[in-house]
């Protein structure tokens, strides 16, 4: 049961994203993240799944991105590689979520309270990071475009984030809910 409520946590990762796809197309800019090496053949397919809902994610995200902020030839000269190296990046980060993902949905039926407190201070500091993150890529664009248009990219990466979240948020059992 703790594999399924994890596959269908990390497989939902995409659907906010997909339902928003829009025909515009947006550079091509693929993330390729390597994870730990599975151990089973449950955990190969669960991987290899994961990696095809990101690269549907990060074109998703590409799309939405080009859609919404409408640049100009010259300005998306200077900022798809910005974004490139932030969508890398970010990717980093996301693989920290994956890995308190399931440490949650491992542990979730015998949730000890040291188990809890290191998910809790993990989620804190994911967030401490996305944060810096943005914050250190929003002055790149500031500094290669303008401040208009590095707060139009805050905006839209803020809203994704939030609607991918809620997605996994909403799939998780909330913590001390077990056998109630």
């Amino acid at each position: 049961m703790n594999r399924t409520i994890c596959f269908l946590a990390l497989g939902i990762l995409a659907v906010p994203a997909l339902h928003a796809q829009t025909q515009v197309k947006a550079p091509g800019h693929k993330v390729t993240v390597t994870a730990p090496a599975p151990k089973t053949n449950e955990d190969l397919n669960i991987q290899a799944y994961i990696q095809l809902l990101r690269s549907d994610i990060n074109k998703a995200k590409s799309e939405i991105v080009s859609n919404v902020m409408q640049l100009d030839a010259t300005q998306a000269a200077a900022f798809w590689p910005i974004y490139k190296d932030f969508q890398a990046d970010y990717a980093k980060i996301g693989d920290q979520i994956i890995d308190l993902v399931k440490t949650y949905v491992n542990n979730y039926d015998n949730l000890s309270n040291e188990t809890a407190d290191q998910c809790a201070t993990k989620l804190l500091d994911i967030e401490q990071q996305r944060n810096e993150l943005k914050r250190a890529y929003y002055a790149k664009f500031k500094a290669a475009l303008n401040p208009v248009i590095a707060t139009e990219f805050l905006q839209v990466e803020n809203q994704i984030e939030k609607l991918l979240d809620l997605q996994i948020a909403s799939e998780l059992p909330v913590a001390g809910t077990a056998g109630k």
